[in-house]
């Protein structure tokens, strides 16, 4: 299980080899938020993606026979690009299992970053059977998504910087919204804001039809979605909330917040607009709840994530042409 120690020794070894990434703030989106809203840019971490943070601590916590083989892990891209990048620089190989679906984007960008890459259709293929049948006799270590605990560690490590970054800002009073799928990122922010800023509160934030965790907040146990594809917020698609996420989610996370495709859509364009970044669909899904939700946040301020900017260019077009210099 991931602690708050883990996560403070994550952010020992990711020291120098991850971006420490901006809070980045614009009066027009304070408008529109109806309060103060600070936005964590990690689409500018490196491999475009929060997940090279938790691949990174993954990899590095290994010792030298257990990292040997290389690794494999499955996703949707933005993890894959995170592992391909971090066993690259770690010198061994790596082996991704991704949804044919996926953006063509973080399918070449994954490649292009060392990895071998195995596609599978994630309607009628089990990704840890595709997995298992691939490692057959290979010996690589396997580092799930979001249920690993140096994985969570490593991205508890934004959390970190959060609270740093909005005590240097003199925010004290807090929601901090996340685009959650697994729940790695969001179990990791939640744990370190629990020692680091404790009057903050953390919100998952899903899309519509995958709304997973929100459900499995208000129910008590974990749920899952009965449809695995068809949205454009690929990179928080999960079936579910995680086994090792879901106790750490349940017991400190307030309720979840479900944006649709169109929020996502014009959060990006006006990401693109007022803060000169880009956003991917699903890592817009924190904005889009902290613009449009606002009857869901409590506090005086709201802290969004936007988690990743690995969009197909053709999606980016699609949100800039509907949503583009508009409010």
């Amino acid at each position: 299980m991931s602690t708050f120690e883990m996560i403070q020794a994550a952010a020992n070894r990711l020291e120098g080899h991850a971006v420490k990434t901006p809070l980045l703030s614009s009066p027009f989106l304070d408008d529109i938020a109806g309060r103060p809203l600070f936005v964590k840019a990690e689409c500018l971490q490196r491999t475009g993606s929060f997940k090279f943070r938790g691949a990174w601590s993954a990899i590095s916590a290994l010792s030298d026979d257990e990292r040997k083989s290389g690794v494999i892990a499955f996703s949707s891209g933005n993890h894959a690009q995170g592992i391909a990048l971090a066993a690259s620089l770690h010198g061994i190989p790596s082996v991704i299992i991704m949804p044919e679906d996926a953006p063509k984007v973080k399918i070449e960008n994954t490649k292009a970053l060392g990895a071998e890459v195995v596609l599978f259709d994630r309607e009628t293929e089990d990704r840890d059977t595709v997995a298992a049948r691939v490692n057959v006799d290979r010996g690589l270590m396997l580092v799930k998504p979001f249920d690993n605990a140096q994985v969570i560690a490593g991205q508890g490590t934004i959390g970190l910087e959060i609270a740093e970054q909005a005590a240097a800002a003199n925010v004290t009073d807090a929601d901090v919204l996340v685009c959650c799928g697994g729940g790695g990122l969001t179990s990791g922010i939640a744990l370190a804001l629990e020692k680091a800023a404790p009057d903050f509160t953390v919100h998952p934030c899903e899309p519509k039809d995958f709304d997973d965790v929100t459900r499995s907040l208000k129910s008590g146990k974990i749920e899952t979605n009965t449809r695995l594809s068809g949205s454009l917020c690929d990179a928080i698609i999960t079936p579910s909330p995680g086994e090792m996420t879901f106790p750490i989610l349940k017991r400190l996370c307030g309720g979840g917040i479900v944006v649709t495709e169109d929020e996502c859509l014009h959060a990006m364009a006006l990401a693109f607009d007022r803060l000169k970044i880009v956003v991917e669909p699903g890592g817009a899904a924190a904005l889009a709840a902290a613009l449009f939700h606002g009857d869901a946040i409590n506090a005086d301020a709201v802290i969004a994530v936007t988690t990743g900017g690995n969009v197909d260019a053709s999606v980016f077009k699609m949100a800039l042409k509907k949503y583009g210099g508009k409010a």
